[in-house]
């Protein structure tokens, strides 16, 4: 992660400048960070995360999933906004407006999916799992492919680490969803 020196913007105003732009950035607190692109790891596991929870959603017709770079702005206790880009969101249709945003989402999504880059730093990953729990996310999945773990981080202030012979659970966020760990820790040349 790249951090850009420019002059402090507003979410508004970082929505104006990269809302449908080909530039991959979020704003922290006014401070835009550009990104790079993601490495092959890194893209295979948030296809296989993602897959898996977007069909269960969609066969359900539970809400709508949201791929990587989908922006969402987030509030903060100080009155300071963020606009983050997950790697993969869930919102639960209930919660959908009538209309969607034509720039990003103004609403929190109810599961965050975050796949860690080899060069996010725990205290990086620690952060941004905070602010999206601070917006209102319900549940938080860090899906770590270097020590094959998965940190869950639950809205009630709860945490567990799941190793690979565990399972995922969506909870009560998408109860019955299920997802064991092997597969997603499967090797890359398997089926």
């Amino acid at each position: 992660m790249t951090v850009a020196q420019r002059e402090r913007m507003s979410a508004a105003e970082f929505e104006a400048c990269f809302a449908d732009s080909d530039t991959r950035a979020e704003l922290l607190r006014g401070e835009v960070i550009l990104m790079s692109p993601t490495t092959p790891l890194h893209g295979i596991y948030t296809m296989r995360v993602s897959l898996l929870i977007a069909q269960f959603v969609e066969e359900r017709g539970l809400g709508v999933v949201c791929g990587a770079e989908t922006g969402f702005v987030i509030q903060h206790a100080d009155g300071t906004e963020s606009v983050l880009a997950p790697d993969m969101a869930y919102i639960a249709a209930e919660r959908i407006p009538d209309v969607l945003p034509e720039g990003f989402w103004r609403i929190p999504p109810d599961l965050v999916v975050e796949i860690r880059s080899r060069s996010e730093s725990q205290r990086e990953v620690t952060q941004k799992t905070a602010m999206w729990l601070e917006a209102g996310v319900r549940l938080v999945w860090n899906v770590d492919p270097y020590r094959q773990v998965v940190s869950v981080h639950r809205a009630k202030g709860t945490e567990q680490t799941l190793h690979i012979d565990d399972t995922l659970s969506g909870e009560d966020v998408l109860s019955g969803f299920e997802l064991p760990l092997r597969r997603i820790f499967r090797p890359v040349r398997s089926l």
